[in-house]
């Protein structure tokens, strides 16, 4: 063989070609999809809550595996809507399955097939991009009863693989990544390397003040609540010092959200500038106003705030 040759072959096998696609993560709500992207991204860029229905717009979070970038697409969780909020949601979130080039269905082993998972089902069988499916929470379901839960998926919908993972544990991820690193399609990343998530951060501070506000108030506060970073300054020592509005719609709520004395308030703060200092890696300074706003689930610009279209009718 020419050594120019032999040369020219060990090279390109050293090198092989880079891989990058979107995977669009679809689920029911709490079917922890949130959980999985930060865990599969190695950072937290999507808002983690014990309460449904918290990711409201997609959310892109971004992995290298091998010589692969994946996307991946947190979409909201896919439920009977009975809001205009609650329409906006499920409509982005099959909109972004169908962008995708690889959808991959999240089920919550320990609920099964729920009629919100049944929906989703039927759905998908008119969905043409590949279907790969991961059964989550393994650890808490008898493996009989997770290969029966996965033959009743496969027959309603022929999915090309199916994963049993933990999204908390990490358990069957590698297998997962390793198959969606093979499965894009072969051309160059789309975003910089050092980059996990496409969010500005402005939106993902916002996002980590309303993490912790559903975390300090779940059960007092109920979804008419929304925050928004008003102010970002970057300061000459270095520090950031940010201001955020959450918007309710009551007076009730306000006091809520406030708390005795401000406490409640104060916790969210300290929690959220917390996190948003560990993203950033600089001091911050944060600032929280809460605001009532009526009715402002029904306002077409906070629906352009979340990212999502506002739907009509």
């Amino acid at each position: 063989m020419d050594p120019m040759t032999e040369n020219t072959e060990i090279s390109g096998a050293s090198n092989p070609p880079t891989r990058s696609g979107f995977v669009a993560l679809i689920g029911a709500t709490n079917a922890g999809k949130s959980t999985l992207v930060n865990h599969l991204v190695g950072a937290k860029v999507s808002i983690v809550s014990h309460k449904v229905q918290t990711t409201r717009a997609i959310v892109r979070g971004i992995a290298i595996h091998d010589n692969a970038q994946i996307v991946f697409m947190d979409t909201p969780g896919i439920f009977k809507p009975r809001r205009r909020l609650d329409r906006a949601m499920v409509t982005t979130a099959w909109g972004g399955a169908k962008d995708a080039d690889v959808i991959l269905l999240l089920i919550d082993s320990e609920r099964a097939l729920t009629g919100d998972v049944q929906q989703i089902l039927e759905g998908l069988k008119e969905v043409k991009q590949p279907k790969i499916l991961a059964l989550n929470k393994i650890d808490r379901v008898r493996p009989e009863d997770l290969l029966k839960l996965a033959a009743a998926a496969n027959e309603a919908v022929p999915f090309e693989r199916t994963f049993m993972i933990s999204a908390t544990t990490g358990s069957g991820c590698k297998d997962l990544m390793d198959y969606l690193a093979a499965k894009l399609p072969e051309g160059p990343w789309y975003y910089p390397e050092d980059q996990i998530s496409d969010l500005p951060m402005r939106q993902l501070a916002a996002e980590i003040t309303r993490e912790k506000l559903f975390l300090r108030l779940h059960q007092e506060l109920p979804y008419s609540s929304h925050v928004e970073t008003e102010k970002w300054e970057e300061r000459k020592d270095g520090s950031v010092r940010i201001e955020q509005v959450i918007y309710v719609e009551r007076d009730s709520q306000k006091k809520i959200a406030l708390g005795k004395n401000g406490e409640a308030i104060k916790s969210i703060s300290m929690a959220s500038r917390r996190e948003i200092s560990e993203i950033l890696e600089q001091p911050v300074h944060l600032f929280l106003f809460v605001k009532v706003r009526e009715n402002w689930g029904d306002d077409p610009e906070r629906f352009r705030e979340m990212g999502l279209d506002f739907p009509t009718g």
